[in-house]
């Protein structure tokens, strides 16, 4: 399997922000934003894989900035690292004032991916080249956010078997 430059995967989008996306701080709603940030991060996954892909895990969405309705938004993803089914997408979202032109990094995002096969089961990807500085820097860095992903993964299955599944209006009687 021949491997592919970050470039192969990346995905860049760009809105503007109107009333019915921000929240009662008239800002961006999280939730709008982190809608988003997902459709661009599995179509860089299918594009990297050129298979279907599931999302795995959010790893982290960092709010740095908040964004307006005078503002446009860019989300711009690619794949910057690969397991044997799983890619790491790196998601960099920019707020751009639309009347002075100014631009800032509004939030980060790292999400993981899984490419499967015909029969839905995980499926090997293609490693990834990177080229740019960005692109080296993610790189090098994802062994060990995949490390850490692992830990936290097997953490949430140690407390998912602590956890009930009994509905809680079952748990208590009523007065």
């Amino acid at each position: 399997m021949e491997a592919k430059y970050c470039k192969e995967s990346r995905v860049i989008r760009t809105s503007r922000i109107f009333p019915n996306d921000v929240n009662n701080h008239n800002t961006l709603f999280g939730g709008r934003l982190m809608s988003h940030l997902d459709q661009v991060a599995s179509t860089s996954a299918a594009r990297h894989s050129r298979r279907e892909c599931v999302t795995a895990s959010t790893d982290s969405v960092d709010f740095l900035h908040p964004v307006r309705t005078t503002d446009a938004v860019c989300f711009e993803s690619y794949v910057t690292w690969t397991g044997n089914s799983s890619m790491e997408i790196f998601v960099k979202i920019i707020a751009e004032d639309l009347k002075s032109g100014k631009c800032k990094i509004a939030a980060t995002a790292l999400l993981t991916f899984v490419a499967l096969d015909e029969h839905k089961s995980p499926t090997r990807v293609p490693q990834v080249l990177p080229e740019t500085e960005e692109e080296r820097k993610l790189h090098e860095t994802a062994p060990d956010r995949a490390r850490m992903r692992k830990e936290r993964k097997q953490k949430s299955k140690d407390l998912a078997a602590f956890l009930t599944t009994t509905y809680p209006w079952e748990q208590y009687s009523s007065c």
